[in-house]
């Protein structure tokens, strides 16, 4: 007992030491609020489709549920877990910067779009082959076409989101002066025409670029000095909040914000003016937190644990429902097993998809390790204090004002 005691008491002492140094060794100008607030929209995400999302076992086959199916009163984890707006807030803000300094470095707009987009689209390869490779097998070997389809489609799920931050970081040249308004006001006659005047169903898409590009904007409009006092974001925060309240009462938009399936309207598929709306009051509280997070990230074990999220946020993203299904897939071996192949109508199945939580995290760090080398690189033979240190430093950078300084 003495010696397992002293080995959890070393292995503690060298987490501290390591957290530390990657403590000593960050900018003494980087605003670690920016890498919270990423690093919980990315883990945002991740938990609300662990949480929402369902592969029930039917037969042979398996098909996507949802809770938010069968309880509908269970619309609020959506509001808590859909945290994609605030990441395009931090990713409008961190190109602006990125590309002004880049500017002032003389580097080139072609230079600096490619290290950009290296670092975002490199890790979809592994992705893209290993699921082309799987999804052969699967069919090969005889699993039912819809089955393949349906794991195929929830494990791509997650290129839309790329593919719509890829867009919007290359025209950050055109939008890192835009107004917000502007794009809010795309979304808002889109919205009128399609559901108050019915409009075809297909001009709803229009917003997939423009809804999504007004916590972008506002990210730049950040990077600009506009919204660092307190009431820009009670601003945002309530009227966000007022004006979804608003549209979901009265005008009919659905309560969830994340898609459920079987229902005509959803929310994020194309984003509808209440999600951005709800985006609006989500960025609102996180530049109310800004003061707050910075002082949380000073102690030097919260810091590490943000930087290592976010020195492999683009793993994680892409290969959290792979781990899902994996989990899903093999307890099929032993049979329909509660909060994994039943389907999601009761508490019960809440409780049980709560206690399978640590196993897809488990799964899932068995997939970062072994793929996390699209984005971090080829490993070296130095620890990972120094990895992470590095790759911060050559990070974008995003320097807190003074006036935030502690």
């Amino acid at each position: 007992m003495r010696q397992c005691a002293d080995g959890i008491r070393q292995n503690a002492d060298g987490i501290r030491r390591a957290a530390a140094r990657i403590d000593t060794a960050t900018p003494k100008g980087r605003d670690r609020a920016v890498d919270a607030l990423r690093a919980l929209a990315i883990l945002g995400v991740v938990l609300g489709h662990w949480l929402v999302t369902a592969l029930v076992a039917d037969g042979g086959d398996l098909h996507t549920a949802s809770p938010l199916q069968h309880m509908p009163w269970l619309a609020p984890i959506s509001w808590a877990f859909q945290t994609l707006a605030v990441f395009f807030l931090v990713g409008g803000h961190v190109a602006t910067r990125g590309y002004t300094s880049a500017l002032a470095r003389g580097t080139t707009y072609g230079q600096w779009l490619k290290g950009r987009m290296e670092r975002l689209f490199k890790p979809v390869a592994a992705v893209l082959a290993l699921w082309t490779v799987a999804a052969v097998a699967l069919l090969l070997t005889g699993v039912p076409f819809g089955t393949v389809r349906t794991l195929v489609k929830l494990a791509l799920s997650p290129m839309w989101f790329l593919l719509v931050f890829g867009v919007l970081t290359a025209a950050t040249p055109l939008l890192r002066r835009l107004h917000p308004l502007w794009p809010l006001a795309v979304v808002l006659h889109v919205d009128i025409v399609r559901f108050g005047l019915g409009g075809p169903d297909w001009l709803g898409w229009v917003n997939l670029a423009a809804g999504w590009m007004v916590p972008y904007t506002l990210g730049a409009a950040w990077t600009r000095g506009e919204l660092e006092g307190r009431r820009a974001g009670w601003l945002l925060l309530g009227g966000g909040a007022a004006v979804t309240a608003v549209l979901v009462v009265w005008a009919g938009y659905p309560a969830s914000m994340v898609g459920v399936p079987g229902v005509q309207v959803s929310n994020l598929n194309p984003p509808t003016l209440a999600a951005v709306t709800f985006g609006l009051a989500q960025c609102g509280l996180a530049l109310l937190l800004r003061d707050r997070l910075r002082r949380g990230m000073r102690r030097p074990l919260a810091w590490a644990a943000v930087a290592l999220v976010n020195l492999s946020a683009m793993t994680v993203f892409l290969w959290h429902q792979t781990a899902l299904m994996a989990t899903t897939a093999t307890g099929l071996a032993v049979g329909r097993l509660p909060g994994l192949h039943t389907v999601p109508d009761g508490l019960g199945w809440v409780a049980a998809r709560l206690a399978w939580l640590p196993v897809f995290a488990l799964v899932l760090t068995v997939c970062w390790a072994a793929f996390r080398s699209f984005e971090q690189g080829p490993r070296r033979v130095v620890g990972r204090a120094s990895r992470v240190i590095r790759v911060h430093r050559r990070a974008d950078p995003a320097p807190v004002k003074e006036t935030h300084r502690a």
